[in-house]
This record gives C-alpha cells, structure tokens and sequence, in this order.
C-alpha cells in the first residue's frame, strides 16, 4: 500500500511535465538508484508505479517508449555497479588482508557463486538493498554471465513489472497485485536456494 500511497503524489508531479521529461526524470531516477551508491534513497517503486499511472492518464505519453527507457536504465545501472564493485571494490577489500576480511570474502563469494541469481532477481524489490546487491556480486566476483541473465530478468519484473501494474491498475485493479506476487516468488526462491545450499555446504 505504501508504494500506491506514494505513486499518488508522484502522479500529480509527473503528470505537469512534458512526455519528453516524464522519460527523462523517469529514467534517470531508475538509473541513479540502482547504479550509484548515494542513490539508494531514491523512491523507486514509487516512481514506477506513479509513472505507470501518468502514462495511462496522459494520452502522450507512449507506454511502450516508457517501459523501454525505464527497462534500459534499471539494466544498466545495475550493470554499473557491479562494473565499479570488480574494478574498485575487490582491490579495496584484497588491499585489507586481516583474516577476518578474508573469512568475509570467501563467505561472499560463495554466496554469489550458489545463490547468487537469485539474489539479484529477488533484491530488485527490497528498497536499498538493490542498490547495493551488485556492486557487492561484482567485489565477490560473481559470474558476470550470471549476473547479466538476473540483472535482465530482474529489471524487466521489476521496472516494467511494476510501470505496467500502474499503468493498468485504473481499469483492472486486480492488477495491483502483479509486482508484490512476483516479488514475493523470488524473494522465496532465494531463501529456499539459500538454504538447500547451507544444507548442502554442511553436509
């Protein structure tokens, strides 16, 4: 409910601008959440949701254009971040050699390296966390063919996922429960994955 609470003040904010603008501030919000550190304040299902809205309200906006900038910018600022993890992250954590970093590295990696397809999926819909979630798959070394398959998967359940649920809840209000449904899929996967491989590790 919070996420349609907020879409509703966002709405009457996007819906003043122009279409070009509603793309733009659209897809750079997406885009610096997921892709930047300092971004992880940033509202971003709500701002997915109230675009949604505004597109099926205003008749210039083009849902196909939208949910295709809004598709790129989730897929690359994830991309983004787990680029600076690899190249700025790993040497920044191998440079601090005490033990018990390195016992946290090797946890990482192992995480990353079972379960960690699913933890990209399933982190789009936590606010914050999906902010940091690549940039630490990138430290930990996580596959990046791995990662490029989830983070694609990822950013299409999640930003066009819920874009789409705003854009159709005014006429089919059922469809508001598409985005917490697929949430809620692959946030159980990950915790079953996890476990299966815990249990397995013990073993």
């Amino acid at each position: 409910m919070r996420v349609i609470e907020l879409a509703a003040s966002f709405d009457a904010q996007l819906s003043s601008l122009a279409p070009f603008f509603i793309y733009l501030v659209t897809g750079l919000i997406i885009f610096f959440e997921t892709g930047v550190l300092f971004g992880f304040f940033l509202p971003g299902d709500s701002i997915l949701f109230s675009a949604g809205l505004v597109a099926a309200a205003h008749g210039e906006v083009n849902i196909l254009v939208l949910i295709t900038v809004i598709f790129l910018a989730a897929f690359f600022g994830d991309q983004i971040g787990f680029v600076l993890g690899r190249l700025v992250g790993r040497p920044y954590l191998e440079k601090r050699d005490s033990p018990r970093m390195q016992s946290m590295i090797a946890r990482s990696e192992r995480f990353y390296e079972h379960t960690g397809w699913w933890a990209v999926v399933a982190a789009r819909f936590f606010p914050w966390i999906r902010t940091f979630v690549p940039p630490i798959a990138g430290a930990s070394k996580m596959n990046y063919y791995k990662f490029l398959t989830a983070n694609a998967l990822g950013a299409l359940l999640w930003g066009v996922g819920i874009t789409l649920a705003g854009y159709y809840a005014a006429t089919l209000p059922w469809v508001k429960t598409w985005s917490y449904a697929i949430a809620a899929f692959f946030i159980c996967a990950s915790l079953v994955s996890a476990l299966v491989n815990y249990l397995r590790h013990r073993r």
